[in-house]
């Protein structure tokens, strides 16, 4: 599970295109992670340039 801090979010859909299962919706102004969807690869962590996804430690 991957967790968000969505106050920080600039929106820039780095994580958007590197999702292989295409499980990360962002508007105007949310970001959302479908967990269900999720395959847990932190792919969207390592390319977000102001550290607002992070893997969860559980």
């Amino acid at each position: 599970m991957i967790n968000i801090k969505e106050y920080r979010c600039d929106f820039c859909t780095a994580c958007v295109t590197v999702c292989p299962p295409d499980c990360i919706e962002v508007r105007e102004a949310s970001i959302k992670i479908d967990n269900d969807t999720c395959i847990d690869c932190n792919l969207c962590t390592y390319v977000c340039p102001i550290e607002v996804l992070s893997p969860d430690e559980e």
